[in-house]
């Protein structure tokens, strides 16, 4: 089902209400899936942005930390918005996508860093790394990688790493739980099962057994989502016709995909169009990286790449940004049935 068809059935109404006053929260979505804007949330005590252009990610720690990732590192917020802790430079910088996993009783990002050419695990509370994923030998799987720009990263049940050359050979590689070269499936293209970016990529909870779920961003004419098997074989396309989607996260039956034309789409499980929030109506802010925090608009996205559920169905959304810009959205009492 394609996102202009939806569009043209008059399904996506309320999507955004603007506000002329910045420090007012903005409604947006529609049923239950209703959400107001937390003005100034992460922001210092004069209202500036204090985490640097970002182009990465969001999680939520077993304790209901927010971590988001910028070029400068890692930034952990309280669920109000106070930052607490912070990982800067060195291995905790490009962190284009993350994915926290509880391992004994202990937090774990799991991330991909597509300027490092690399994955990484890192030791939430302490920043300790684990181990990295470098780039598969020739002879480990037969291919001759000349290039290697990790941006999507993703764990199974049972401890496999996935990561998504996204920004290179469009290739997925699988890893042992200890970072031992697995497999690897997919290549460059626009074919039904070929991958023309692909971006972003989860776990997909929704479905037993869990399937991988993939942002195939640049596919044409339009951005969409596959599912793949955990040992790489094409199921199906979930939906066609989005604009650029970037990331996917799951929470119960629900999906978020941010997508770089400055919006954030909501799937149910049947992959339809719930809602789609921040819908940004300007040709010369969405999907742009140059959008200083001066011209922000409260309740409006410009390249929104990232987002994360919390247990009480909120979502935190990054933007592509050249000032730093993260945000949380409320669900409204009324609505939020949790998913």
């Amino acid at each position: 089902m394609s996102f202009q068809m939806l569009t043209k059935a008059g399904l996506l109404l309320g999507l955004v209400v603007s506000s002329t006053f910045a420090a007012e929260p903005v409604r947006m979505g529609c049923g239950i899936m209703t959400f107001d804007t937390v003005p100034g949330w992460g922001l210092d005590a004069a209202g500036k942005s204090q985490i640097g252009p970002t182009h990465g990610s969001v999680v939520i720690d077993s304790k209901g930390q927010v971590y988001t990732s910028s070029n400068l590192g890692i930034f952990v917020f309280t669920p109000d918005g106070t930052l607490v802790r912070r990982h800067l430079g060195g291995d905790y910088t490009s962190l284009h996508d993350m994915e926290i996993r509880t391992e004994d009783g202990r937090d774990f990002i799991y991330g991909a860093r597509n300027a490092a050419g690399e994955g990484i695990k890192i030791e939430a509370e302490t920043g300790a790394v684990v181990f990295k994923l470098g780039i598969p030998t020739e002879e480990e799987c037969g291919v001759k990688i000349t290039k290697w720009s990790p941006t999507a990263i993703t764990v199974a049940p049972n401890g496999e790493i996935y990561l998504s050359d996204g920004y290179a050979s469009n290739r997925i590689f699988r890893f042992s739980p200890e970072g031992k070269y697995l497999s690897h499936f997919g290549t460059k293209g626009n074919g039904l099962k070929e991958f023309n970016t692909a971006h972003g990529m989860t776990l997909d909870t929704r479905y037993d057994p869990p399937r991988l779920l993939i942002c195939d961003r640049n596919h044409q004419p339009k951005g969409r989502l596959l599912h793949y098997d955990l040992e790489g074989n094409y199921i199906d396309e979930v939906i066609t016709g989005l604009g650029m989607p970037t990331a996917v996260a799951i929470q119960g039956d629900y999906v978020s995909v941010p997508d770089l034309h400055g919006r954030l789409v909501i799937l149910d499980k049947s992959n339809t169009i719930m809602a789609v929030l921040g819908h940004n109506p300007d040709p010369k802010t969405r999907g742009s990286f140059k959008v200083p925090q001066e011209q922000w608009k409260e309740g409006i996205f410009s390249g929104t790449h990232g987002s994360f559920w919390d247990a009480d169905g909120n979502l935190y959304v990054q933007d592509w940004n050249v000032s730093g810009r993260i945000m949380k959205l409320v669900r409204v009492p009324s609505a939020a049935t949790s998913p």
